[in-house]
């Protein structure tokens, strides 16, 4: 047993190093990425602190931001949100036809490390037919620019419809 342990310990290890533990990565997003066990791995060796992992999801006439997880928890356990801005504007809040890669959305996928707390408010968004917890935005640090899927590899983006949610 404690073999067994020490060989999932190295292994941690190897995967924090090759994903480099919350580094982040440069590149056009995209639903690639590490492996199941990689991920799992990267998860398990993650900072915690009082903040929230989350990740940009953008769907064409939405109002949501992305989904939010606590440190060490997998993305399955993440919830879609709204953000409250009243404290700070979400990393995105640009004209939507602005010049590109300076416009709303153009972080969809990116991994941030988000401050706030959830209001205990549910929002209605009317687009995609769902009460949301309402997040009230503190602050937000990005993470990852190109983190891969999120929550399994045969993951699939389209723009204009949600086609990403937790199993």
């Amino acid at each position: 047993m404690l073999n067994f342990v020490l060989r999932l310990l190295a292994a941690v290890g190897v995967c924090c190093a090759l994903t480099h533990c919350g580094m982040s990565s440069m590149g056009a997003p995209n639903m690639g990425g590490p492996s199941a066990e990689a991920r799992e791995a990267k998860i398990a060796c993650e900072p915690s602190g009082d903040f929230y992992y989350g990740r940009r999801y953008f769907v064409e006439k939405t109002r949501f931001w992305g989904y939010l997880r606590k440190p060490g928890q997998p993305w399955e356990r993440a919830k879609l949100v709204i953000f409250n801005e009243h404290k700070k504007a979400s990393p995105d809040r640009l004209p939507e036809d602005g010049p590109e890669g300076q416009r709303y959305a153009f972080d969809n996928n990116y991994e941030y490390r988000i401050r706030g707390y959830f209001t205990g408010r549910e929002d209605y968004e009317p687009n995609s037919n769902q009460f949301l917890p309402e997040f009230m935005l503190t602050g937000y640090d990005v993470v990852d620019r190109n983190p891969g899927w999120l929550f399994q590899p045969s993951d699939h983006y389209e723009r204009l419809r949600i086609t990403l949610y937790p199993h």
